[in-house]
């Protein structure tokens, strides 16, 4: 459990590096890793926090 949440905050430090990268150099392929990094990133948070609350509901 610890591991999936350490995973989730390492993807969305390495999505606002992605950012901030776009930010300093205005390259649209850190933009695009940003977005894409940002996106898995939420569809595994809300999976597994999916997951957390089924256990509690069953």
């Amino acid at each position: 459990m610890l591991l999936f949440r350490w995973l989730i905050l390492l993807l969305l430090l390495l999505a606002g590096v992605s950012f901030a990268f776009y930010a300093g150099t205005g390259q649209a392929r850190y933009k695009r890793y940003g977005l894409l990094l940002l996106k898995w990133t939420l569809l595994a948070a809300f999976g597994f926090f999916g997951v957390l609350i089924l256990e509690r509901i069953g």
